[in-house]
């Protein structure tokens, strides 16, 4: 006869196998001894062999029965860990997730929170791939990406972006530079230097911003070299090849060939003070669970900081 099996069988199987006694069984169940009985006989219909010997003392397994007792509680198994996966997967909890971020977010608070969301999640295999801006932007928007952390970018109608922190800019100049031992400058003192920059094309809303505070103090930075990475540019300025304007938070990565001067504070004709922020994304609309658990940690992570920073700012 062709009927399907179903996970309530293996169940009462186990049971009756286990206590070789209908009776106990079907009371370990809480069903009544004749639906037990029956429920046996269809799935041995099923199997199409025998899986106990009855007499009016004795139950036993048959070698049928012996082989199939195994291969259930196996079943079981598998379907109570796969149940387990959906349900840790729903939560977030496992699964694939990957992250791009730009390189100089390594100087901030991003990597305690990487390290504090692989704590939370171990289950889950965080997959981190580090680019620029504009990299990750297109990560995110043809799915190779599932998050990313960016600095100033672009608005791009398929992805969500919210700051996470905010930093003013510094002046970075050779450590025997004239200027180098001031206390804080304006942009406008570095009119007639010659600059070391990233390319537009690794963050245009990034590389616009930083024009613009030399622009404020009407002037263009006259750019001498570029430099894909801030570490870079910092050496190449403690060989001479100029300044720059750069994030705060390369302070971290600055040697004793170069000196990180803070920028006065720079206002538009609007009156707003140009910071530069680092900045959670992730596609619009995404609304699976592993993804806004990553959020969720990321948004903590730096949201003491930020506050600082915009009080700060104020």
């Amino acid at each position: 006869m062709d009927q399907d099996l179903e996970l309530r069988h293996l169940r009462y199987f186990i049971a009756v196998a286990e206590e070789l006694h209908f009776g106990r069984a079907a009371a370990r169940l809480h069903l009544a001894q004749p639906p037990l009985s029956q429920q046996i006989r269809k799935l041995e219909e099923i199997l199409g062999y025998p899986l106990f010997t009855r007499t009016s003392r004795v139950v036993r397994l048959t070698s049928a029965g012996e082989i199939f007792l195994e291969r259930a509680r196996r079943t079981l198994r598998s379907v109570q860990e796969d149940i387990a996966e959906a349900r840790s997967v729903g939560r977030g909890e496992a699964g694939f997730l990957r992250v791009g971020y730009i390189s100089s977010g390594m100087l901030t608070q991003l990597p305690a929170m990487l390290g504090r969301y692989r704590k939370r999640y171990p289950n889950v295999q965080l997959q981190l791939h580090e680019s620029v801006t504009s990299g990750v932007t297109r990560g995110l928007v043809t799915g190779a990406l599932d998050a990313g952390v960016l600095r100033d970018p672009d608005a791009t109608e398929a992805v969500h972006t919210e700051v996470l922190f905010s930093e003013p800019y510094v002046a970075v100049l050779p450590a025997q530079h004239p200027l180098a031992g001031r206390k804080a400058i304006s942009a406008g003192a570095l009119r007639d230097e010659s600059f070391v920059f990233f390319s537009r094309t690794a963050g245009p809303r990034a590389y616009d911003k930083t024009v613009s505070l030399c622009e404020l103090e009407g002037f263009r930075p006259r750019i001498l070299q570029e430099a894909p990475q801030w570490l870079s540019c910092l050496r190449l300025i403690g060989a001479g090849f100029g300044v720059t304007i750069a994030p705060a938070c390369v302070r971290q990565v600055a040697t004793r060939d170069v000196v990180c001067v803070p920028l006065r504070s720079t206002r538009s004709s609007s009156g707003a003070t140009t910071h530069s922020t680092v900045e959670l994304a992730f596609r619009t609309n995404e609304d699976r669970p592993i993804v806004q658990a990553f959020a969720e940690i990321a948004r903590r992570s730096f949201a003491r900081r930020y506050r600082t920073a915009v009080a700060s700012s104020a």
